[in-house]
């Protein structure tokens, strides 16, 4: 396939699935939105909608969920996307609030499965600057949804002891909504914790591997060298070896006995230069 053609063919399902991804994010804020009942009424569930539509595109078009298992939490989330859209407030609704919770769930597993593959081995920068932006739009959601929190640097800090899970008790999430938010810093604060954590010992045993494959290939390159030296002394040995036979008998052909002979005779004369 021509180049031009990939790459004409890369740029729109790129963009697609990004789409996707940017409005599943989008969820989450409409869902505290509609908790606060700051936004229009329909807003909410025209960007629960939206997300339903693109991800059930994207599925067929993309094939965004190859693996079993990936494919049922798309179909569910869609499915829930859905229902989401077409259930009445979540203030006004228990169901309601713990299907949209359910969701919110659901969307941060899909989303941790679809950026997987930015984390690769030796990422620990990228892993780092994760944490760095999770931290700081965890402290502005605290900003936003906690009346206790009167700046970002006060949102920041309840959000690093609730990721920590320390809890100092100094500032408090005391609206639903924001205790509902921070139940997923929590969450959200043992998975990027834990990725930083393995990053870094990853780290260090890909250092130790390194070092190890250095070693192993030193050795072997020495042990090659001094087979090399053999292997030239064995063809100097043997170069200096008179000749077991003449040329007219080397003509002739020989006998089993006689050739019997002559390679006993040789393997004498080696064990005496040996």
């Amino acid at each position: 396939m021509p180049t031009h053609a990939i790459s004409s063919h890369w740029w729109p399902t790129q963009a697609l699935r990004w789409l996707v991804i940017v409005l599943l994010l989008l969820t989450i804020p409409a869902f505290y939105l509609e908790m606060q009942q700051a936004a229009p009424a329909l807003l909410a569930p025209a960007v629960y909608a939206a997300a339903g539509l693109a991800l059930a595109f994207g599925r067929q078009q993309l094939d965004i969920a190859p693996r079993k298992r990936q494919a049922v939490l798309t179909a569910v989330l869609v499915f829930g996307l859905a229902l989401a859209a077409a259930l009445p407030s979540s203030v006004e609704s228990t169901p309601a609030l713990t299907l949209r919770l359910l969701v919110a769930l659901l969307t941060l597993t899909y989303l941790v499965w679809s950026l997987q593959h930015l984390l690769e081995r030796g990422s620990l920068p990228a892993l780092l600057a994760i944490a760095l932006t999770v931290l700081l739009l965890c402290g502005v959601g605290f900003w936003w949804l906690e009346p206790r929190v009167n700046s970002l640097a006060d949102g920041l800090w309840l959000a690093f002891t609730t990721a920590a899970t320390v809890g100092f008790g100094d500032i408090v999430p005391s609206t639903p909504a924001s205790k509902i938010f921070s139940v997923f810093v929590v969450l959200l604060g043992y998975g990027v914790l834990s990725l930083v954590t393995a990053g870094i010992a990853a780290m260090w045993v890909e250092s130790s591997e390194q070092r190890l494959e250095h070693d192993i290939l030193a050795d072997l390159h020495r042990q090659m060298s001094a087979l090399r030296k053999e292997i030239a002394l064995l063809r100097t040995q043997l170069d200096g070896l008179p000749p077991l036979i003449s040329e007219h008998a080397a003509l002739a052909p020989l006998s089993r006995q006689d050739q019997q002979a002559l390679e006993n005779q040789r393997i004498d004369q080696l064990k005496r230069q040996a």
